[in-house]
């Protein structure tokens, strides 16, 4: 007689034990992929920062070493900004490239969008959201108590002067980033928390800095002359010093 051999398929038993080792792996690896997809996000963020510092470097070269505006509204009604205009054109509200812009064509705009934030666009239309600018030291603006924005030759401690950065306030966006207390160029702001920074990427926020550079920090801090710092949003410092150019 031949010997047979007989197949058998999975017994109860082993088939709950395959199925509890996927699942375990799968129990550890969904964690592992969220957690690098997020330094992806972050890694993409950093760049996006460095392309904006290299749009305002461009725009300092062609304006005299001047920072641009952070904002200020034209007597037609036009809001300029330092991302994007909103002019009226033919009866129609329109969203342009920003001041920063034009001296480079206003191409790649979406560099303005960071890929960790989720939630309301900054306004009304602006068609990307994630970063704020230096409103209190740098761009200043024309409600500010100084509106006049100040020229790369004032920025003693370019590699340590925030710039651009992850903009986010207990509201959703912001894009006039704002020192945790009043300084000579928004002595009347009252609102210090509107123009805080987010720490999205896993508990941090990235910078773009005077001198080009862009850096992730950890460091949150929430003292203020504002009481009103939204959670996982704060300053770069605990006083003034990693905003003021001087």
């Amino acid at each position: 007689m031949r010997n047979r051999t007989v197949s058998r398929g999975f017994t109860l038993v082993e088939l709950l034990v395959v199925i509890g080792i996927i699942a375990l792996l799968v129990a550890i690896l969904v964690p592992a992929l969220a957690v690098a997809q997020e330094q992806a996000r972050a890694v993409k963020c950093l760049s996006n920062l460095r392309q904006v510092a290299m749009a305002a470097s461009i725009y300092c070269d062609a304006h005299r070493g001047t920072y641009p505006i952070a904002y200020y509204i034209g007597a037609d009604g036009t809001s300029y900004s330092w991302d994007f205009t909103a002019a009226i054109v033919a009866g129609k509200r329109t969203i342009l490239p920003g001041l920063l812009w034009p001296a480079t064509g206003g191409g790649g705009l979406a560099v303005q969008q960071c890929p960790s934030y989720e939630g309301p666009l900054s306004g009304t239309s602006d068609p990307f959201t994630g970063y704020n600018y230096n409103t209190s030291f740098i761009g200043h603006g024309q409600f500010e108590d100084i509106p006049d924005p100040i020229k790369v030759a004032q920025v003693r401690h370019p590699s340590t002067v925030a710039l651009f950065g992850d903009g986010q306030f207990y509201a959703g966006p912001d894009k006039y980033m704002r020192s945790p207390f009043p300084c000579p160029g928004d002595a009347s702001f009252t609102s210090r928390a509107a123009g805080t920074q987010g720490y999205r990427h896993q508990g941090r926020t990235n910078v773009a800095y005077c001198d080009g550079h862009a850096a992730s920090a950890s460091d949150r801090f929430t003292s203020t002359s504002d009481p009103q710092v939204g959670a996982g949003t704060g300053f770069l410092s605990s006083d003034n010093s990693a905003y003021d150019p001087g």
